[in-house]
């Protein structure tokens, strides 16, 4: 079921729901602030509201948040207070938090309709968007594959959810409410498309549905199988997936803004969609074949970032590259200790077929540079490297230009995505470099996301160039205050805020 979100001027007090929820602050002492509606809210209850969040030890920090019953004495069934911190630290961050973790409280006290007050201060439309997002991030669920037999069924989910405030013009509220959504359910087309099996979302698959998005979101597509690969010289691309029955395909999205001239900023995104990684003949183990289905997450968020660009008026023109392939073993697969040419006369030799998203984003980004654009930004789920030096949740960036680099880091704040600038070590080039070749797919242990990267770095044709190492941060196991357990989406937020205002830093 899609959660309806709306706007209405007037009391939040005064509108009957299943719950309301009231964004509560903290004051320089740290302690709860009950002022504005959420004052009105403790004398409606006589003085019970603060007085439980009291015993609760409510914290009023963002992502804090408490359920209480109004046994009939408001017009909301329920108040869910949610914790917004001090007064001069409301960001899109914090929003995204506050509503994310009450809206997911209403929904598991049963609340199917759903009002909210906006927190006082700051541009209102600002706080609407956050909130649309957080609220619409957080009550996301993957349901594809329920069956008849699954025991504990689902909370039901929220219906309406509706903001109440005097300060925006139904125009303004829309809009934002519009923002809010696209960005939410860009997320959330990629975490579904992460979410899918491989034996569902195979290269072939991945191309359809990107072609039916394509005509949806005002986008050119162009779709290149076996023949126009190789016609291409896509020899990587083509190695990497001539181990499987599903033939890779790469995925092109055009994106121009509607009157664009000529000098218009073009930019370059591409993706690494392995659909499913054994590792080939450099077989992983058991174990870290689980989640192998989620190895197509960079592609995933390069496509649902495209979908979203025309309802966010992004002003550059955009072209989004994804190379899925499958990774599988048979008679026909590719082997250690073979030699491969890249599109750009580049040879590299296969020390593990286990590192062949590499391969197939060598690719992309020689085939996006001939494109015409200006700089170039790659993501994938790449090294386990990444997650030893990092964590699972913080992503890896690699930049061969600062202002890129810092643009990229300023977006990805504002997102709430955790992101960290790695170095491009220039004297760890020697483990990349072949005796037999011009280079190794594989540097080894030491460094491995390091020179995963440096390896990417001879295919972006001396363009501006960042590469997102997004391993381990595609999915979660425990989840967050708007991130379910699961896949992530991660990416999409940073991409959106850069294409629609970090690129014309």
């Amino acid at each position: 079921m899609t959660l309806t979100i709306a706007y209405d001027s007037g009391n939040p007090l005064k509108v009957a729901a299943d719950a309301l929820i009231l964004p509560i602050r903290t004051n320089e002492s740290g302690e709860l602030a009950f002022s504005g509606p959420v004052a009105d809210a403790d004398s409606s209850l006589k003085g019970e509201l603060q007085q439980l969040a009291t015993e609760a030890r409510l914290t009023g920090k963002p992502g804090s948040q408490m359920v209480v019953p109004t046994v009939g004495r408001m017009k909301a069934r329920r108040v869910v207070l949610a914790g917004i911190g001090a007064a001069d630290s409301i960001d899109a961050e914090t929003l995204r938090k506050a509503y994310g973790v009450a809206a997911v409280a209403a929904r598991n006290a049963g609340a199917k309709t759903v009002t909210a007050a906006l927190p006082d201060g700051g541009d209102p439309a600002k706080l609407l968007d956050g909130a649309v997002q957080g609220a619409l991030l957080s009550t996301y669920r993957f349901q594809t594959y329920f069956g008849t037999v699954k025991n504990e069924k689902p909370t039901p989910a929220i219906e309406s959810l509706t903001f109440v405030d005097k300060r925006l013009s139904e125009t303004d509220a829309q809009a934002a409410i519009a923002r809010g959504t696209t960005l939410a359910g860009a997320v959330n087309l990629a975490r579904d498309l992460t979410h899918e099996p491989g034996a569902v979302l195979s290269p072939a698959r991945v191309a359809d549905i990107a072609k039916e998005l394509a005509k949806k979101s005002g986008l050119a597509c162009e779709i290149f199988g076996p023949k126009e690969l190789a016609k291409m010289g896509a020899e990587a691309t083509l190695t990497v997936g001539k181990g499987s029955v599903n033939e890779p395909r790469m995925i092109h999205l055009t994106y121009k803004p509607k009157g664009a001239k000529k000098g218009i900023r073009s930019i370059g995104l591409v993706g690494k969609c392995i659909t499913f990684d054994t590792g080939g003949y450099s077989i992983k183990p058991a174990d870290a074949m689980l989640d192998m289905k989620g190895d197509m997450a960079g592609g995933a968020a390069v496509l649902a970032t495209m979908t979203a660009l025309k309802a966010l008026g992004c002003p550059h023109e955009v072209h989004g590259v994804i190379c899925a392939a499958e990774n599988m073993i048979s008679g026909e697969a590719f082997r250690p200790d073979d030699i491969i040419k890249g599109m750009n006369g580049v040879t590299m030799e296969i020390l593990s077929t286990d590192a062949e998203g590499r391969l197939v984003l060598s690719d992309g980004l020689v085939y996006t540079s001939k494109l015409g654009v200006g700089e170039m930004i790659d993501l994938a789920t790449l090294t386990g490297a990444k997650v030893v030096a990092l964590g699972s949740e913080t992503t890896a960036l690699y930049a061969n230009r600062d202002d890129l680099a810092g643009n990229i880091l300023a977006s990805a704040k504002r997102s709430g995505e955790l992101m960290w600038r790695m170095p491009l070590t220039e004297a760890l080039e020697g483990q990349i470099k072949s005796e037999i070749a011009d280079l190794k797919n594989s540097g080894g242990r030491a460094g491995g996301s390091i020179t995963a990267a440096l390896f990417l770095q001879h295919f972006s044709e001396g363009l501006p160039w960042a590469h997102l190492d997004i391993a381990g941060a595609n999915r979660t196991k425990t989840g967050a205050a708007y991130t379910p357990k699961g896949t992530t989406g991660v990416g999409v937020r940073t991409l959106l805020d850069y294409l629609t205002e970090g690129a014309n830093a």
